[in-house]
Formats: structure tokens, sequence, C-alpha cells
């Protein structure tokens, strides 16, 4: 797996497929052209190399990347100018969407990539109050009131008219249930209750609950994240095709995908690495994701990460992403 190291770390740095005399001068070993080349041929037949077109030289596919992040890479500790770069972005904004921004265009600066930092969730949020008031016709304003004071304001058209008595009872019943407890739970709870049959809630609770749903799910905070740097990705020539370049950031403006695959990242420990179709994401295909969550008093509140193509620099790249994670977690905790 040697030559298997070498040639990965010669294709990340030089972007060209790495031949048999190339591979013999970087493995600093004393062997014949036709050995380097059976070896070629083996890492070929096991799915780790592929020749492209018709080159003599071999690069990495997705597998030989998975094998090279999980077991032969030498990390590289973030120097002390990176460092210095790193802590100096932190001093400045006080107010997380500014952090996040900056965070952002830093975590791009550093990595000359895409850096993609997911908005803090605020699902502590806590259900302090409902209320629910008949307006005309069969329209109900849902006025909900969180643990942060944010007040949030829904109009929702019923099915029939419903009385202010009926109103009053219902809130009445869902401040009862809920008030104190998580935002996310509650919306789970009323699910949970939706599906229920009608055995144990008449209709006007049915009602109620399915009111009171749409209005929790519109005042759960809506994941969004920034993206910065994009254009860096047009510095690589695997991705510098630019149909592949149009689809790639009609993917970023719409972020829907992205936040998707940081989702999956909210629950894993550690960095996680998505190398080309690894994402399920046909327009990454071509690109590697390194990613982290990051935390505030213990709790999970977002993901970071970056965007380049599958031979980013991944010995560098990796103790940035985790660095910067910490040091946004605590920017975010004073």
């Amino acid at each position: 797996m040697h030559f298997l190291k070498v040639l990965v770390e010669r294709y990340i740095k030089d972007g060209q497929p790495v031949g048999s005399r190339t591979l013999s001068k970087d493995a600093g070993l004393e062997l014949s052209p036709a050995t380097i080349r059976n070896v070629m041929a083996d890492l070929e037949d096991l799915g780790l190399v592929v020749s492209p077109h018709t080159s003599a030289g071999r690069v990495p596919t997705v597998a030989g990347y998975r094998l090279f992040v999980d077991s032969l890479l030498t990390m590289r500790p973030p120097s002390e100018e990176d460092m210095e770069n790193l802590r100096q972005r932190f001093t400045g904004p006080t107010d997380s969407k500014s952090l996040v921004e900056a965070t952002s265009r830093m975590l791009s600066g550093i990595t000359h990539l895409a850096g993609v930092v997911m908005l803090p969730r605020h699902e502590r949020n806590a259900f302090r109050q409902i209320e629910l008031l008949p307006l005309s016709g069969a329209r109900v304003l849902a006025i909900l009131i969180t643990g942060e004071g944010e007040v949030h304001n829904r109009i929702i058209t019923t099915e029939h008219a419903i009385t202010r008595s009926m109103l009053e009872e219902a809130s009445n019943y869902l401040n009862r249930m809920f008030t104190g407890q998580d935002i996310s739970e509650v919306r789970k709870r009323l699910l949970e209750d939706l599906k229920n049959t009608h055995q144990n809630m008449d209709a006007l609770m049915m009602r109620a609950v399915t009111l009171a749903h749409d209005v929790v799910a519109a005042a759960e905070r809506t994941d969004d994240c920034v993206i910065a740097g994009q254009t860096n990705l047009m510095e690589f020539g695997e991705l510098a095709n630019m149909e592949r370049l149009k689809h790639l950031f009609d993917a970023f403006n719409q972020k829907r995908e992205i936040l998707h695959i940081l989702d999956r990242c909210i629950e894993a420990d550690g960095v996680q690495i998505f190398i080309g179709e690894e994402s399920g994401y046909d327009l990454l295909d071509d690109c590697s994701l390194v990613t982290t969550a990051y935390r505030v008093d213990d709790q999970v509140v977002g993901v970071l990460g970056v965007i380049g193509p599958t031979r980013m620099d991944y010995q560098r790249v990796i103790p940035i992403v985790d660095v910067t994670a910490r040091l946004l977690a605590a920017a975010l905790r004073q």
C-alpha cells in the first residue's frame, strides 16, 4: 500500500496521471520498471487506481482515495500561520450570523476550496404559549411564543369556521400539554398525535393539533448554510468544465441537497468525509466534502466543512476543519 500512498499524494499535488517512473522515484525504492508496472496493474485490478483515456499513468479511484484517507493518511497539523489566521478571524463579529459568514469565508480563504457553514440550530427553543384566534371566514390566526420571546404568526385556513370559544379551549389544551417543552419535541409529539386514530381525541382537539403542528413546523428554525469561495473550484482542471460548473453552482445556490448531506453529519462523531459519489448527490460526484459538527454547551448546533475536488489536500484540510469547528464553538459560547 506504500505505492498507493505515494501515487495519491503525487496526484493530489500535480493533478496529472502518475507514471511508473515518477512512482519509482517518489517511492525511493530500487525496483525495476517491470516490477513497478506490475504493482500498478495490481492496484488497478483491486479497483484502487484507473488509467484515464490513453495515458500510461494512473489516477486514484474513489475506492483508492477512501483507503488512503482511512488507513494511509499522515495528518499535517495547521501551520502557525494558519492558526494565527484562524484566531484573528474570530476576534471581530459577535452575533452568530456574522460569525458563521466569517467562518465560511475564512475556511474558503485558508483551504482555497469552498467553505460551508450551517447556521446554528435553536432546537432548545422552548414552546412558551400558543394563541388561536378566529379571523373572517374559515381562517385562524395562530400566534406562537417561544422561549427566547420570539413571536411567530401564521394564518391558517380550516375546512370549517371555528368559534372563538372553541379556539380558546384548544389553546388552553395545547398550552397545558406543551408549555416549557423543546419545540422540536413538541412537533414530534403533535405528529404522533395526528398519526393516532381519533379514538382518544374529539374533532375539535384533532383540528387544534393540526393547527398547532402547522404553526410549530413553520416556527421551527429552517436550516440554512453559508457557502463562500465557490469560484476557487474553477482553478481545478477536473472541475473547470463550464457545464459541470454551472450545475455545481446551481447546487450551491439551491443549498437543499448540500443541507441534506450536512444534516447526515449532525449525529456523527468527529470529521466526516464524503468522497465522490459517496455523498449520494450526482452533482458532487467529482467532489469531496470534509465536514464536522460544532457544539455549544455540549450540544451539536451545526455542521461546517469544505467542498473541493476529490484530489484535495486531505492531510492539511481535515485538521483545519476540525480546529475551525472548535474555534467557532468557543466564539458562539462567548
